[in-house]
């Protein structure tokens, strides 16, 4: 049984890789994000204005538990869900958790191509952004850091290597 956690700030490409990580070890891919979504019939932004923030992160907590009961599977988390609640000793207790960890300088730049996706972010400037993202990765990391794994994207710069470099540190688990 394997129960592999992705974490890490907004546009780390939790998503990606835990699609591409899911196909490499044969395992099924969860996105926390798009479970909620589909269980709620309701975008995440939709729940945040419909039941604010608190609401949210009590449902995110509790589909998390729910999706952690699944074997054989990756799972992307949302950026904020290892900040709350238990959450991130929960994931440690049930799979491997592994955080995806990139400078504020090159989420911002990310970022910025796809923020009018994003509502907490669409209107910032280059500058604003990289102030939100800077402040909310500080107050962030103290959680993300106690992931079984931390890895770097920025490190490796195509995706087949990543994918070999992730397995590599999950097998020496």
């Amino acid at each position: 049984m394997k129960r592999i956690f992705l974490i890490g700030y907004m546009g780390t490409g939790k998503t990606t890789v835990g699609r591409e990580l899911a196909k490499e070890l044969n395992l099924d891919f969860i996105d926390l994000d798009h479970f909620i979504q589909s269980r709620y019939q309701k975008t995440i932004g939709q729940i945040f204005r419909e039941m604010g923030e608190s609401e949210f992160r009590i449902i995110e907590s509790n589909m998390l538990k729910e999706v952690g009961k699944f074997e054989n599977v990756v799972i992307s988390t949302g950026g904020g869900t290892p900040c709350f609640f238990d959450n991130m000793d929960y994931m440690n207790s049930a799979g491997i958790t592994i955080y995806l960890k990139a400078t504020p300088e090159a989420l911002s730049e990310r970022l910025n191509t796809c923020k009018d996706k994003r509502p907490l972010i669409k209107d910032k400037s280059k500058e604003e952004l990289l102030n939100f993202v800077t402040e909310n990765l500080t107050k962030r990391e103290p959680y993300y850091t106690k992931a079984v794994i931390i890895y770097e994207p920025e490190e490796l710069i195509n995706r087949d290597d990543m994918n070999k470099y992730i397995l590599q540190l999950i097998e020496k688990l």
